[in-house]
C-alpha cells in the first residue's frame, strides 16, 4: 500500500441534484440582476442573440470539464490537472492566482448582498459583510453534504422565484415591445458578448469537488450538462421576459432591471419577489464560491505547493478544515480591497479565464500523451477531437483576455503583480516541497 492509501480521504456526499445546483447555482448569480441593463444599452433587442452567443464559450468549457473530470475526478481539479499534465509550477500559478480572484469573489458578493439586504433594513456595511462570509464558511466546515443541501434548497428558491416573474410576466409580452432581434445588426451584439460571458462563470464548479462526488466519473459530466442548459433556458426567459415587459431602452437606462420590468408584471410583488430573489441568488453563489476556494488551497496543501497543514482533512466531518480556516481569513482580510466593482470583477475573470485555459491544455495533453488516462474517460471524443477542442479553448481564453484590457487595465496590473510574488515563492520553497511530496 502507498502512504495515499493511509491519509484520511475527502468524505462523499454529492449526487447528482448536488452537482447541478453548484454549477448552475454558480453560475446563476448577481450578474442576472446587473448585467442586463449595460447590455440592453449596446445591443438593443439583440440583448437576446447575444445570451447565445456568450453561452458557446462556456459550451466548450463544460465539454473539457466533462472529459477531464470523467477520466480523473480530483478535488481542487483546477489546480491538480495542470500541475499534473503541463508542469507543477503551471498548477501552482493558475491556483496562486485565483487566490485573489476567489477572495475578490467572496468581497463583491458580501458586499452586494449586504446592499440589497439594506434596502430593507439598515446594516453596517463590513461588519455585515464578515457576519454573512463566517456564516458561509461555517456551512463549508460542517461538511460537504451540509453545503450541498443549502445549495440545492437555495437554487430550489431561486427558481421558484424566476419562474414566479416569468409566470406573471409571459401573458404581459408584447413582441413589438422587444422590436426586431438583428435591427441594429450583428455588430453590437458580438460588442456586448464580453459582457454577457459573466453569466456563465462557474458552470463547472462540480468539478472542483471530484473526489466528494458519487460516482463522479459518470455524475459529473451529466451533472454539467443539466447545469449548463438549465442555465441557458433560465437566462433566455429571464431576458425575454424583461425585454418583452419594458423594451430595449427602458432596460438599458434602468439601475434595477429585472425590478422596474417585475413591477409592469407583479406590481406590489414584484419587490419582494426580486429582493428575495437577488439575495438567494448571491448567498448560494457565496456558498459555492468558498466551497471552489477551500478545495483548491486544500489541494496545494497536500501536493506540497503550501504547507502540508492545509491539506489535512477534519477526521468527523470530511473537510478540509485547515484550508477553509485560511480562505476565511484571507476573506476577512479581502474586505479591505477597494470597493469598485469594475476592478474587482475584472480581477475575478482573469484568473478564472487563465484557469480555464490551463484545463483546456490539460485535456489536450491528455489525449495526446497519457493513453492509460484517456482510456479511464466515460466522455470520449476521439482523440483528434479531444486535442483540438483543447486548443480552442485556449484561443477562446486568449480573446476574452484580450477584450477585458479595453474596460480597465489595472486589474492586469494588480495581478501581474502577485503573479511576480508567486513565482518567487514557487522557486524558493513551494517547488522543493512540491518535488519532496511526489517522491514520497
Amino acid at each position: 500500500m502507498t502512504i495515499e492509501d493511509h491519509r484520511p480521504r475527502l468524505k462523499k456526499g454529492v449526487g447528482l441534484v448536488g452537482v447541478v445546483t453548484f454549477g448552475a447555482g454558480t453560475a446563476i448569480g448577481v450578474s442576472i440582476f446587473s448585467v442586463l441593463a449595460p447590455a440592453a444599452k449596446i445591443a438593443g433587442s439583440g440583448l437576446l442573440a447575444t445570451v447565445g452567443i456568450a453561452a458557446v464559450p462556456m459550451v466548450l468549457f463544460a465539454v473539457i470539464y466533462s472529459f477531464l473530470s470523467s477520466a480523473l475526478p480530483k478535488s481542487g481539479a483546477s489546480y491538480e490537472w495542470p500541475r499534473r499534465f503541463i508542469h507543477p509550477s503551471v498548477g501552482f500559478l493558475v491556483a496562486w492566482l485565483r487566490i485573489l480572484s476567489n477572495v475578490g469573489a467572496i468581497v463583491v458578493l458580501a458586499m452586494v448582498l449586504v446592499n440589497y439586504l439594506s434596502a430593507v433594513i439598515a446594516l453596517p456595511l463590513k461588519p455585515s459583510m464578515a457576519a454573512i462570509i463566517t456564516f458561509v464558511f461555517v456551512l463549508n466546515f460542517l461538511g460537504i453534504s451540509v453545503a450541498a443541501r443549502v445549495q440545492t434548497l437555495l437554487m430550489a428558491a431561486l427558481l421558484l422565484a424566476l419562474t414566479s416573474f416569468v409566470w406573471f410576466g409571459a401573458p404581459k409580452i408584447s413582441l413589438d415591445t422587444i422590436g426586431p432581434v438583428l435591427g441594429h445588426g450583428w455588430l453590437p451584439i458580438l460588442t456586448a458578448v464580453p459582457l454577457m460571458i459573466s453569466l456563465f462563470l462557474g458552470i463547472e464548479a462540480a468539478a472542483e469537488i471530484g473526489e466528494e462526488v458519487n460516482d463522479a466519473r459518470r455524475t459529473i459530466p451529466r451533472g454539467i450538462t443539466l447545469a449548463i442548459c438549465l442555465t441557458a433556458v433560465v437566462y433566455f426567459a429571464i431576458a425575454g421576459t424583461a425585454l418583452g415587459l419594458i423594451g430595449p431602452a427602458r432596460l438599458a437606462a434602468s439601475k434595477a432591471p429585472l425590478l422596474d420590468a417585475a413591477k409592469v408584471a407583479m406590481g406590489s410583488l414584484a419587490t419582494p419577489v426580486i429582493l428575495g430573489a437577488a439575495i438567494v441568488s448571491i448567498l448560494k453563489t457565496l456558498n459555492a464560491t468558498a466551497l471552489v476556494f477551500s478545495r483548491a488551497i486544500f489541494a496545494m496543501g497536500r501536493a506540497g505547493a503550501l504547507p502540508s497543514a492545509l491539506g489535512r482533512i477534519h477526521p468527523r466531518f470530511g473537510t478540509p478544515h485547515i484550508a477553509l480556516l485560511v480562505c476565511y481569513i484571507a476573506a476577512i482580510l479581502g474586505l479591505f480591497m477597494p470597493s469598485n466593482l469594475t476592478f474587482l470583477l475584472l480581477a475575478v475573470n482573469i484568473p478564472t479565464i487563465l484557469k480555464y485555459m490551463s484545463s483546456s491544455l490539460s485535456a489536450a495533453r491528455i489525449a495526446q500523451s497519457h493513453p492509460d488516462i484517456y482510456a479511464q474517460a466515460v466522455i470520449k471524443l476521439g482523440r483528434t477531437t479531444t486535442v483540438a477542442l483543447g486548443f480552442a479553448g485556449i484561443a477562446v481564453g486568449l480573446v476574452i483576455l484580450i477584450a477585458g484590457l479595453g474596460a480597465d487595465w489595472r486589474p492586469y496590473a494588480m495581478i501581474g503583480a502577485w503573479a511576480v510574488i508567486g513565482i518567487v515563492y514557487w522557486l524558493f520553497g513551494a517547488r522543493g516541497r512540491d518535488a519532496a511530496v511526489q517522491q514520497s
